[in-house]
């Protein structure tokens, strides 16, 4: 009896683990004890199996109760609000004591009151009955019957089939999270904070000036034809925090994503999120930008994606966590002023695109495929179409002074003097706005537009130091050097660190 018994239980987990998608979470020493896992079963999310025969209605009670709590540590290493969990006794007879209760009613105690033990009691005697209770939780007719002389063998072969299936699932769900190893992550970090080393050493990554010289986004540049303003943002980054906080949250997600999808099919993930990200704020948002924020996001994305191919083991392992980290990261975007969500929300498009183009390692899923790589031809093209001839305008003068300045800085005075000479006839500009535009006059030998633009700048800034000494520069040359004297000693004033200032000023000082 005791081998037809023990065939019966693992006849019962073949059928939980190999036909209804069942793993085996735990595993007694003795294999007579099996505690078996699907979320995806709302009837039975856990089932527990135990062969043993049972003497007493008390050690059946103490058994249930252990039972319980047992549970509860997998209802809260699951994360799981409730748990609902099936309880199975294979068992030659049944306890020769009171038992009903344990079996009629189900079992919750006030130590794991959010844990609900059924239990149920299959015994040789009525056992294709008993053990028709497991097939219709899945609406299964399934024929239970055991011949009465089973052999050890039997139980041993069908045992081993059963472990073996098991080990090869998890095996196969293992490898899934080992398709490559951490590299083209660990470049990425090295050269964004490169980068940011470089940028701080040639003036600073919160100088506007030095993020357009060094790549950031810069809408009116990208459309003047410079393309790689949608790829240089992935590695600059706009003071120390921001790049702490990207370096860091790529540090623990792309090792992820880069095992899941392997080292190549992650540096198309991650250039092409990050690229997506960019063309996003391009089209949406006029903020000069820069950061890794897009292509982490489609790092996010990249997992969202590896969700819908494998959607039991996804929120079994990270799921949840990842849902949640993404929504709290879109909510923080939509209610702090200052982060770019239309780079966040076209990185996580982006990265779940890109992953749905190359799909997992050693695996093919064409149509999905295809359609991906077809909807990436067509919105890219019509996002860069729309970008270039509708894409948001800069209105932040300090942005188109210091593309000013850069022009100037490469001597291309003529562009420079386009932009300024436009900010100003649209009264969009600043003090900054007619200091630069009066070197523009004077480069032209205008000294005259050039001076009275000076006085422009301190009317809207009198404590501008550099258009004091500009103009009392100008004055002497014009022969006023009483009047210059009263701009060089306020530019000195203003900035007596400058020996040019303190030069000029000294200069004058008998006047």
């Amino acid at each position: 009896m005791n081998t037809n018994l023990n065939y019966l239980f693992w006849r019962i987990a073949h059928y939980l683990i190999v036909e209804k998608g069942f793993r085996i979470i735990n595993m007694s020493q003795d294999q007579q004890q099996l505690w078996l896992e699907n979320p995806s079963n709302k009837q039975a999310p856990v089932i527990r199996l135990l062969r043993q025969d049972l003497d007493w209605g008390s050690k059946m009670k103490r058994d249930v109760h252990l039972t319980a709590v047992n549970g509860e540590k997998i209802r809260r290493a699951l994360k799981k609000n409730k748990l609902f969990l099936r309880n199975y006794y294979i068992t030659a007879y049944p306890p020769v004591d009171d038992y009903e209760t344990l079996v009629s009613e189900t079992v919750t105690l006030p130590k794991a009151s959010k844990t609900t033990v059924q239990s149920s009691i299959i015994t040789w005697n009525d056992y294709e009955n008993e053990a028709r209770e497991v097939s219709d939780l899945f609406n299964d007719e399934k024929n239970w019957e055991v011949k009465e002389d089973t052999e050890e063998i039997e139980v041993h072969a069908l045992k081993e089939s059963v472990l073996s299936y098991a080990a090869n699932k998890a095996n196969e769900e293992k490898s899934l999270f080992t398709r490559g190893k951490p590299f083209f992550t660990y470049i990425f970090i090295a050269l964004q904070l490169l980068v940011f080393f470089v940028m701080e050493m040639a003036g600073g990554t919160q100088d506007t000036e030095n993020l357009i010289r060094f790549g950031a986004k810069y809408n009116p540049l990208i459309v003047d034809g410079e393309w790689w303003r949608f790829f240089t943002p992935i590695v600059i980054h706009i003071g120390f925090l921001h790049m702490l906080m990207n370096t860091f949250a790529l540090y623990f997600l792309g090792p992820a994503v880069e095992r899941i999808f392997g080292s190549a099919r992650f540096l198309f993930i991650y250039l092409f999120a990050g690229f997506s990200g960019t063309l996003a704020s391009f089209v949406f948002n006029d903020s000069l930008s820069a950061g890794a924020s897009g292509a982490i996001f489609g790092c996010f994305g990249a997992l969202l994606y590896f969700g819908t191919a494998h959607p039991k083991i996804f929120f079994r392992t990270m799921g949840t966590n990842i849902l949640v980290v993404i929504g709290i990261n879109l909510a923080f975007g939509f209610t702090i002023p200052g982060i770019d969500n239309a780079g966040h929300i076209g990185g996580l498009a982006g990265g779940a695109l890109s992953a749905a183009i190359v799909h997992l390692p050693r695996a093919k899923r064409m149509v999905m495929q295809l359609a991906a790589l077809l909807l990436a031809v067509v919105i890219i093209p019509a996002l860069l179409f729309y970008g270039y001839q509708n894409g948001p305008v800069f209105s932040d003068p300090s942005i188109n002074n210091a593309e000013a300045q850069q022009l100037l800085n490469d001597g291309d005075t003529e562009g420079a003097s386009s932009i300024l000479k436009e900010m100003i006839e649209e009264d969009k500009g600043n003090a900054h706005t007619y200091f630069l535009y009066s070197i523009v006059k004077i480069k032209n030998e205008q000294y005259a537009e050039a001076e009275t633009l000076l006085h422009e700048a301190l009317d809207l800034d009198e404590d501008f130091p550099e258009a004091h000494y500009n103009l009392a520069v100008l004055l002497v040359e014009r022969g006023e050097e009483g009047q210059a004297k009263e701009h060089a000693e306020k530019a000195y004033r203003l900035q007596k660190d400058n020996k040019q200032f303190e030069d000029l000023y000294d200069e004058l000082e008998g006047y």
